[in-house]
């Protein structure tokens, strides 16, 4: 999967406008019957449904998009997840002023941010192409193509996994979107705008799901690399029950430690021994990264993903070739709020904290200049040897979704809100395994009196920060809105407080007009 197969077009279904069409079938002159002769095409067609998650369209970097009406690049599902979780909140700003892009840390989007209506077309772009895959590879149609044994044990893997991608898609809509439009492979098509479910409907439909699907998923570390595993099914589940009092009022936190456990008892996984190791052109080969989605600088090329990741944050005095790349494009910083969470602890740095600060001022007078605000090169396109990657546009590093150390960060948590099963005395252990790399063995151990909800909130942050995590943890700890100040959150130097109907972003306007059945969420 690292290098992407190419995709015939009769796979792809096409948005024009809005939402409404998203299960129109693509106009084609070749059946599906004529294409799935070549067996080969369900394996294809299933990577398209992974591709999704870099890749903008048939050819790269751009041309042929998937999705039209949106710039390329802005269109990239990657992208628009991290802006949607990261410039929502303390840990990044981004100096460019394209419409809509400084609403973002502003908190002041609307029903027609161009950024919002990408991340929405992109998330019910990816559940039609998974649908899709679904209605084509039953067993019924497996027959009558007369598909191979051999293949036929392929594809029941192949439909565990598109019926995760689907889950992970239905998971960011509930998070960021609330009450959203609801259809599997069985509902029917181009007949009339599918119907929104509510977020507890929708919620418990993942559960299902996942538990379903659960041991047909291969067994975890065991899969081919790129695509997910049961180890990836445990997370999206642990997920879905550390926020589950959000999505639902009711608490999940027993079963968010019991698929924690899974994880971390599967023995598949260990934390890698330099932090910075995650985030370089070889992550791949770490055994802490339960499952990424793979970049590779000849084959998946896109202006989104990790393009935009490893460019975006390099500018000022820092210099491209440092990070494998031809040169930085002067937009992502963080703010001071992030970098007092690191504090030196006995004289030891936190080796987490990677902030350039040469020439970049603290404090940022105006989110405009890249010079105010520390630059955070996480994302490099170098080996952790030293080696470039292969394109100095389109970098080999891949974006680690899931990995060991959130698991260890959720069963703490989980055990901390109440939930059984789990116990103080592992998840203080846990936690001082990351201190322990952070600060190389040295000086870095809590005591079980340090550990308080409020410092699993900071050590989420120093441990996962730009990794697309921010705003979903601060919702959940109620300090996202109306309880949380940071530097310009509100469009204000010293930032101030927000609205608490903007811990759920809009439905495109569009799609309020395309779709009578939906309901617009509250304050927009």
């Amino acid at each position: 999967m690292k290098k992407i197969l190419n995709i015939f077009s009769i796979l792809m279904l096409v948005l024009v406008s809005s939402c409404t069409d998203l299960d129109l079938q693509p106009k084609s002159s070749t059946t599906p019957e004529v294409l799935f002769q070549d067996e080969s095409s369900y394996k294809a067609f299933i990577a398209k449904v992974y591709a999704g998650l870099a890749v903008t369209g048939q050819s790269g970097p751009a041309g042929s998009a998937d999705i039209s009406s949106l710039d390329e690049g802005f269109s990239n599902y990657l992208r628009q997840y991290w802006q949607l979780q990261e410039l929502t909140t303390d840990e990044a700003v981004i100096g460019w002023g394209d419409e809509g892009l400084p609403d973002l840390h502003a908190h002041t989007w609307t029903s027609a941010n161009q950024f919002v209506r990408a991340m929405y077309y992109r998330i019910f772009f990816q559940v039609s192409l998974a649908n899709e895959f679904l209605r084509e590879t039953t067993q019924e149609k497996l027959d009558s193509r007369k598909v191979s044994s051999a293949t036929q044990e392929q594809i029941k893997a192949y439909r565990a996994e598109a019926r995760f991608l689907r889950a992970l898609s239905y998971w960011h809509a509930v998070d960021m979107l609330g009450d959203v439009p609801f259809y599997t492979e069985t509902s029917s098509f181009g007949s009339e705008p599918p119907a929104q479910a509510s977020r507890a409907t929708v919620f418990e439909f993942l559960a299902k799901e996942l538990s379903e699907i659960e041991n047909e998923m291969v067994a975890p570390g065991a899969n081919e690399y790129g695509r997910a595993d049961r180890a990836a099914v445990w997370m999206l589940q642990a997920k879905l029950y550390l926020n589950a009092e959000v999505y639902t009022g009711k608490a999940e936190y027993t079963n968010c430690i019991a698929a924690c456990k899974k994880i971390i008892d599967s023995g598949a996984y260990s934390l890698q021994d330099t932090y910075r190791h995650l985030f370089m052109t070889d992550n791949h080969t770490s055994n802490e990264i339960i499952w990424a989605i793979p970049f590779d600088g000849l084959s998946t090329q896109t202006w989104g993903g990790m393009t935009y990741l490893v460019h975006a944050p390099v500018g000022g005095n820092m210099k491209g070739e440092d990070y494998g790349i031809n040169g930085g494009w002067n937009g992502l910083r963080t703010t001071k709020a992030l970098v007092d969470l690191f504090p030196d602890a006995s004289g030891q740095v936190d080796e987490r904290a990677i902030f350039y600060t040469n020439g970049q001022s603290k404090e940022i007078n105006s989110i405009g200049n890249f010079n105010d605000g520390y630059a955070v090169p996480k994302y490099t396109n170098v080996s952790s040897e030293g080696v470039p990657g292969a394109d100095l546009d389109h970098p080999d590093t891949d974006f680690p979704m899931f990995r060991l150390a959130d698991a260890y960060l959720m069963y703490a948590e989980a055990v901390l809100r109440g939930g059984t099963g789990g116990d103080r005395a592992t998840a203080l252990n846990l936690i001082n395994q990351l201190r322990a790399r952070a600060y190389n063995n040295n000086s870095g151990n809590i005591t079980d009196a340090d550990l308080t909800l409020n410092f699993i909130l900071n050590e989420r942050a120093r441990e996962l920060y730009w990794e697309a995590h921010r705003r979903t943890d601060l919702v959940r700890f109620n300090q996202f809105t109306e309880n949380g100040i940071w530097p310009w959150k509100g469009g204000v130097k010293e930032g101030k407080t927000t609205e608490p109907f903007r811990r759920l972003f809009p439905i495109p306007a569009s799609e309020i007009l395309a779709n009578p059945k939906l309901k617009q969420n509250q304050g927009y």
